[in-house]
């Protein structure tokens, strides 16, 4: 029992640590201060705005309970593995520490997610690479993946834009990604995926290798973030695509926006209104923006250093294996698994997390 008390005294103190990074006692008071705002009289007159602070106020309230409940649980192990019938309920008290594990583990992941933007939604796309219908499929498998990923967080997803493939699969997708830290959890993402399997379009089922490259980037809403002036942008507003139907576009919602300075041309015609799409179209622009500016900044860095390398095919992050054996392993941290299928099917906690607690 003395081993089980010992744990569990391990476990306490890496809460008090977690609680300390994740500012747990600042929070409480921030948490107040919130609660007041959304109780006054007007609070929704800006929707925009109390939109953002009624996440804020869910996230810290999230981290409050988790805390909490985790310290409660904790407790109560205490007191049972102090208990008459401690012997008794040994397996048990095992049982429970090993979920209190995770569960902290998971919860430790957290205090990874600090950089400036790591909060914000993703701007999540994926690209088929060269190789045809095989690549296309592979792109569109990757979407599904992410979808399922996300589904499984509870996080809102939109399409923003996709462009399907001639036989089978799809070009191109650019998805917004809305959860908590959706970017900090979701950056690592970003780079060449490669897939290895029997081709389900080749009649004598020849093993293939595909790739496909995923961007991921922060939708910055704040103009301050990423200043644009007007005179920069060159608009244009067409029928969104649609299958037919009751549903054909009578109206020109659709929005193409171009900025002059840099060529980037960014689409969104997800939404019914003209307008909606409009900010998507400016947040995409802004989040590309962005993304160039902290190209330069980590090229100058690893410059310095002696050490860029041009991102390119040849850096994949991670090679998916279906045949001739069946693994998934990133080539970055050397996390792998031996279900694909899983992984697949948005299973990708593992990797995001060997990610991130890789960062320097």
């Amino acid at each position: 029992m003395e081993e089980i008390l010992e744990k569990i005294g391990g476990l306490q103190k890496r809460l008090a640590l977690l609680a300390e990074k994740l500012k747990i006692e600042e929070r409480k008071a921030e948490i107040k201060t919130l609660e007041e705002e959304v109780s006054r009289p007007g609070f929704w007159d800006n929707r925009e705005e109390a939109q953002k602070k009624t996440k804020l106020l869910a996230l810290y309230q999230d981290q409050q309970r988790e805390v909490e409940d985790l310290g409660e649980r904790l407790s109560l192990l205490v007191e049972l593995a102090r208990s008459p019938e401690a012997a008794s309920l040994q397996e048990d008290l095992q049982k429970e520490l090993r979920e209190l594990e995770k569960a902290m583990a998971k919860l430790e992941v957290r205090t990874y997610l600090a950089g400036k933007y790591d909060g914000c939604p993703a701007i999540l796309s994926v690209h088929a690479g060269q190789g045809g219908t095989e690549a296309m499929d592979w792109a569109e498998m990757l979407k599904r993946m992410y979808l399922r990923f996300a589904e499984k967080k509870g996080w809102k997803v939109d399409v923003v834009e996709e462009i399907p493939g001639e036989e089978a699969g799809i070009k191109s997708v650019t998805l917004t990604i809305d959860g908590p830290f959706a970017y900090g959890y979701l950056k690592g993402e970003a780079g060449a995926h490669r897939l290895v399997r029997q081709s389900p379009f080749n009649a004598d089922k020849l093993r293939q290798t595909s790739f496909a490259l995923v961007e991921v980037l922060p939708e910055i809403e704040g103009v301050a973030e990423v200043p644009i002036p007007e005179s920069d942008l060159e608009w244009d507003f067409f029928r969104a695509s649609s299958r037919g139907g009751q549903n054909v576009q009578k109206v020109s919602t659709a929005v193409r926006l171009r900025h002059l300075p840099s060529e980037i041309a960014v689409t969104s015609q997800s939404e019914r209104y003209q307008e909606r799409n409009r900010e998507i179209a400016l947040n995409l622009l802004r989040a590309k923006l962005w993304q160039i500016e902290e190209a330069k900044r980590e090229k100058e860095k690893r410059a310095l250093k002696g050490e860029f390398k041009l991102a390119g095919w040849g850096n994949q992050i991670r090679s998916y294996v279906l045949h001739p054996y069946k693994m998934v392993k990133d080539l970055r941290t050397g996390y792998e698994v031996s279900d694909p299928f899983a992984v697949l099917d948005g299973e990708l906690d593992g990797f995001i997390e060997a990610e991130l607690k890789s960062l320097p």
